[in-house]
This record gives structure tokens, C-alpha cells and sequence, in this order.
């Protein structure tokens, strides 16, 4: 199958939207949860940055497809669109069910005139999350942070996710080969730029949530069952274990992500110092 191709276009566009998922978020079965569990889903730091990025991805998805042409195209962004929507509402019945706290602040961040632009950063830093997610989420459930019904809920959203990107991928390596706009030597050139970003975003999500959570050390109190035996390598070792069981579920003739399992293979490297020695706190080879 050629890249750029129509067959291209219909197969990642066709699996997406046979794949979508119904499913009204009031109507999921929430479970009931005791003081500690709700002790530990409250502490978590990010849940108000967390609602507002699901709530202006929303937003970016919306407003790029009014822009594509194409129907079959246009139709799989907007029900992109539409499931981003659903992960808010999602967030916003949880914070509601079990009073976190997570005020709903205004979008006021403008998308800019270039909504291709922002469309694709968005793309990329979604790959970012979901892969740090992989490995994070697989962690978290083996260590029953949470009650395994509700971690049941998450995996639908993991799940979506992970649509999203192999959709992501496939429509940015065909926007680029149809349109003949970037030599394919330089796309990973240009892969790198969009995920530089994303880091740089992610970061400061971050910190935005540590000053929402009053400066209070959440991996000190709460997370102390999460992180317990929690290693760096392990983590990473997690996201690409998790990543590749991940993608299995798709066509193989499309696309993945591959940017991110490969740096972080190349990280996983670089923790091993000469003679099979780790690094401080890593432990012997």
C-alpha cells in the first residue's frame, strides 16, 4: 500500500470510524468508592488541567475539520472531534460524582489562524501523552491504586486514544504525501520539531498542576502504593511494552507511531552505564 494513496486514505480513515465505540458517560456503571480510594483520586494533582486540555482538544479537532475537504476525511476527524468531546464530558461526570476538585476554566487560549498547525501539534503531543499514559496506566492498575471498575472506565478513553494516534500518524503521513509538501527523509526531521513541543506543553501542564495542588507533594502522601518499587527504567520499560500490546489491535498495513518507542529504547540504553552496571537506584544489571 502506498503512502498518500486513496487506498490509504480509505483504510485508516474506514478502520477509525468502524471502530468508534458507543457509549454515554452519565450512563457508565461508576462504582462506589471508599474513603482511601477517594482520598487517593482526589489527591491527584492534574484532573482541572487534564478536563481543560480534553475540553480545547474538543475544540481543535471541531475547528480543523470544518476546514478538510474531503468527506470521508472531514467525517473522521469530526467523529475524532466528537470522542474528545466525550472525554470531557467524561472527566466532568467524575469530578462531579466523586466532588474533585477541578474548576472548569474559560478556553481562553486562542487556536490561532493556521488550524492545521494546530490540529497537528495537537496530534503530536496526543501520541506524547498516550504513550507516558501506557506505561503510567499499566503501573497504576497492577498496584490496584484505584478500584479495577474504574480503571475498567479509563481503559475505554485508553482505548480511544490509542485510535487516535494511529489515526493521527496515518492522516499526517498521507497529508504530507499527497500533498508532495515534505520530502520523506525530512518527516522525521519535522516529527521531531512537532514532539519538542509537546514536551515543552506537557512540562508545563505539569507545573500548572503542582501550583493548582497548593505545592503539596503528591508522590510523598497519596501515591505512596503507586509508587512503590517505581524505578525510571521501569516506567519506560512499561510505555513500550504497553505501546507495542497496544498496537497489535490494528490493520498492519498502517501506520504507528514510532518515534517515541524508539527514544525511548535509546533511553533504556543510556541508563546502563559499562560492565551491565545501572545507574544509581536502578540496582545490578
Amino acid at each position: 500500500m502506498k503512502i498518500g494513496s486513496e487506498e490509504h486514505k480509505e483504510r485508516f480513515c474506514r478502520d477509525f470510524i468502524t471502530s468508534h465505540c458507543r457509549f454515554e458517560p452519565k450512563t457508565l456503571t461508576w462504582p462506589e468508592l471508599d474513603e482511601a480510594a477517594l482520598d487517593r483520586l482526589r489527591a491527584i494533582p492534574f484532573w482541572q488541567e487534564v478536563l481543560y486540555t480534553e475540553r480545547r482538544a474538543g475544540a481543535i479537532v471541531d475547528a480543523y475539520a470544518q476546514t478538510i475537504a474531503d468527506p470521508l476525511v472531514h467525517e473522521a476527524v469530526a467523529l475524532q472531534g466528537f470522542e474528545e468531546a466525550r472525554h470531557a464530558e467524561l472527566l466532568r461526570q467524575m469530578v462531579g460524582r466523586y466532588s474533585i476538585s477541578a474548576d472548569e476554566r474559560p478556553l481562553d487560549e486562542p487556536l490561532g489562524p493556521d488550524l492545521h498547525r494546530a490540529f497537528a501539534d495537537f496530534g503530536y503531543g496526543e501520541c506524547l501523552d498516550s504513550f507516558l499514559g501506557f506505561g503510567v496506566f499499566k503501573i497504576a492498575r497492577r498496584s490496584a491504586f484505584l478500584p479495577e471498575p474504574l480503571f475498567e472506565i479509563f481503559d475505554m478513553l485508553m482505548r480511544e486514544e490509542t485510535r487516535h494516534i494511529v489515526f493521527f500518524i496515518n492522516w499526517m503521513a498521507w497529508h504530507q504525501a499527497a500533498l508532495g509538501k515534505i520530502p520523506g527523509w525530512l518527516r522525521g526531521a519535522n516529527a521531531a520539531r512537532y514532539y519538542a513541543r509537546a514536551i515543552a506543553r506537557l512540562l508545563a501542564t505539569v507545573r500548572r498542576g503542582q501550583r493548582a495542588n497548593d505545592g503539596k507533594d503528591f508522590s510523598a502522601t497519596q501515591a505512596s502504593v503507586f509508587l512503590e518499587g517505581f524505578t525510571l527504567r521501569g516506567l519506560i520499560e512499561e510505555c513500550c511494552a504497553e505501546h507495542e500490546r497496544r498496537m497489535r489491535d490494528f490493520d498492519a498495513n498502517l501506520l504507528r507511531p514510532r518515534f517515541l518507542p524508539r527514544l525511548a529504547r535509546m533511553a533504556l540504553a543510556g541508563l546502563c552505564l559499562p560492565n551491565g552496571i545501572r545507574i544509581a537506584g536502578q540496582g545490578q544489571a
